[in-house]
């Protein structure tokens, strides 16, 4: 991860919560915070990127709306950029408030970015210790941002600088409290960029010292990942902008290769949403570009 690049990718994230959350209705998953850790002129150069961008994506889209910037932004986000995160947020967040009144004690956020879960439930300050996990260049980032937003970090968000991708260290998460507690985890948005062999050493890891109870939501792109295009090949256009940006997708899995790394770990599937059912339950009679990415699966894993 090059200096800046982790706050630029945690930028276009929160640009399309922000987006969701000001122009599209009905809402799947109202970041209504997104918009204040991004300032008017990022928020108009990333938008005025993806609109000179639309080639790339579709030479009948350009052409369709051409000088239509308005449309052709909410294109390039309903159908490219935030179906996903949109969805992944809205299922994690169900779950993780769900684990919340059974007695859960610590949220771990492994690529938090500019995640604003904890200024969204101010409520779980005193009940909930939560822990951002993320390169130390996209914290300072964000704290940055929060001070200018003129948001105060509340007493149970700790931020913890690390490249978990390589090398996992819950003596750092100690340091800022981290305790042997029963333990969320979400891991949103990172597998498809490790191996096989890292996303299974990594869970072990998270897993090792935590109790039973503790659990996981993550995202995975299912073993088609490679041949599907989507429609209009925002699959396959997905894949391209990995590969072309430096950070190319590298692992996809069967669903007994989920169930068989898990296993190894000790933790039982819990629950499943393949594609269909995303978009029944997040994406149903929806009147805009908005509906579940192929090939990506949320997970919900419990340790036994």
């Amino acid at each position: 991860m090059k200096q800046g690049e982790s706050s630029l990718t945690s930028l276009i994230s929160a640009f399309g919560r922000s987006y969701h959350s000001q122009f599209d209705t009905p809402k799947i998953f109202n970041d209504y915070i997104a918009k204040e850790l991004i300032s008017q002129e990022e928020f108009n150069n990333i938008k005025e990127n993806m609109v000179q961008g639309i080639d790339f994506f579709s030479h009948d889209i350009a052409k369709k709306f051409k000088g239509d910037t308005e449309e052709i932004l909410k294109w390039i986000t309903q159908v490219q950029l935030s179906p996903t995160p949109l969805a992944r947020a809205r299922y994690c967040e169900k779950v993780l408030l769900n684990e919340a009144m059974l007695e859960l004690e610590q949220y771990v956020i492994l690529g938090a970015g500019l995640d604003t879960f904890c200024f969204r439930h101010p409520e779980l300050e005193n009940t909930l210790e939560i822990f951002e996990v993320d390169f130390s260049t996209t914290q300072e980032f964000k704290k940055k941002r929060l001070d200018e937003a003129g948001f105060k970090v509340p007493s149970n968000l700790h931020f913890v600088s690390m490249d978990f991708t390589k090398a996992f260290s819950d003596q750092q998460l100690r340091k800022e409290g981290f305790d042997t507690k029963k333990t969320f985890f979400s891991l949103l948005g990172v597998s498809y960029y490790l191996t096989k062999e890292q996303i299974s050493n990594l869970i072990n890891n998270l897993f090792a010292k935590v109790p039973s109870g503790s659990s996981i939501v993550f995202d995975y792109a299912d073993e088609k990942l490679f041949e599907e295009k989507g429609i209009f090949n925002r699959v396959e256009n997905m894949v391209k902008i990995a590969a072309a940006s430096g950070e190319p997708m590298k692992s996809c899995f069967s669903y007994d290769e989920i169930v068989g790394m898990l296993e190894k770990s000790g933790l039982l599937i819990n629950e499943h949403l393949a594609p269909d059912t995303i978009n029944e339950l997040y994406f149903n009679d929806r009147k805009d570009y908005l509906s579940a990415f192929e090939t990506i699966h949320y997970m919900h894993a419990i340790k036994k």
